[in-house]
């Protein structure tokens, strides 16, 4: 698990790369919010998080398989990163910020993650 990082990962650059190429700009990882945010659109309040479907539990995905061994620990681990999700955005959303979320398996097609992009954050336009 050493190995494992939580920024730059594949599916966040890709939702950079598509983000970046609609003409939207933000920041990356602003610690100053809770939970770190992937990519934070200031001037829309908007609080985007690049989520792993095996770490953060995607339910009904095939990505998020448990382990057959450490069974304890894995259902620990799980069950902590889904509270700890649901904190930060309970407390984002006290802030004031809006929190959208993109999961690993939507950034595997470039066409629907473009999309799905597109209205997340033309969401405060209307």
């Amino acid at each position: 698990m050493a190995r494992i990082t939580g920024k730059g990962t594949k599916p966040e650059v890709a939702v950079r790369r598509v983000a970046h190429g609609l003409g939207y700009r933000f920041r990356l990882h602003r610690r100053d919010l809770p939970g770190s945010p992937d990519l934070v659109f200031p001037s829309r309040r908007l609080a985007l998080f690049v989520h792993g479907c095996f770490w953060h539990r995607h339910a009904g995905c095939r990505l998020a398989y448990n382990p057959k061994s450490n069974v304890e620990f894995w259902q620990a681990k799980f069950k902590g990163n889904v509270a700890r999700d649901a904190r930060v955005l309970e407390e984002l959303e006290g802030m004031g910020w809006r929190v959208a979320m993109i999961w690993e398996c939507e950034t595997r097609d470039f066409d629907s993650l473009c999309v799905k992009l597109k209205e997340i954050l033309e969401q405060d336009d209307k």
